[in-house]
Parts: C-alpha cells; structure tokens; sequence
C-alpha cells in the first residue's frame, strides 16, 4: 500500500469515527429535549456549570431553547459531512 492510500484510509476512519460520535451526541440531545418537553410546570431544571460540580438554577424555557439550538446546529453539521 503507498503511503497516500494509507493517509486516505486514516482520514476516512476519522471522518467515520467523528460522524459516529456526533450522531451518539444528536441521540442524546434529541434525549435531553424530549425530557425538557415533558416535565411539568411546577419542576426546577438546574444547569452544570463546565469543569466543576456545581448546579444552578435555571429557567426551564431558556434551556428548552438553548438545547433545540444545539441540536439544530448539530443536525447541519452532521448534515454537512
């Protein structure tokens, strides 16, 4: 094998390898927004701060908003590949 079909056959594995993953994210994604749908009015929904372990209050409808957002950003991207 030439070392240019070898470089090939390496970008196409992670190509694969990063549509995968960005498919496992959409799934979860389509998760978390069907679990915000269904909750019911009176329930609190608290954000994780990145890199910690700390949790604050939110508001339901923003982090609705903000989720469907990724998840529509998400689609074009994989979309695009």
């Amino acid at each position: 094998m030439s070392a240019r079909q070898e470089e090939k056959d390496g970008a196409s594995q992670e190509e694969t390898t990063f549509k995968e993953e960005l498919n496992k994210k959409i799934k979860e994604q389509k998760v978390l927004v069907d679990e915000l749908c269904n909750l019911k009015k009176n329930r609190r929904v608290y954000i994780q701060q990145p890199n910690s372990n700390i949790f604050f209050l939110a508001d339901k409808t923003e982090t609705l908003s903000s989720c469907k957002k990724t998840l529509d950003n998400m689609k074009k991207e994989y979309q695009d590949l």
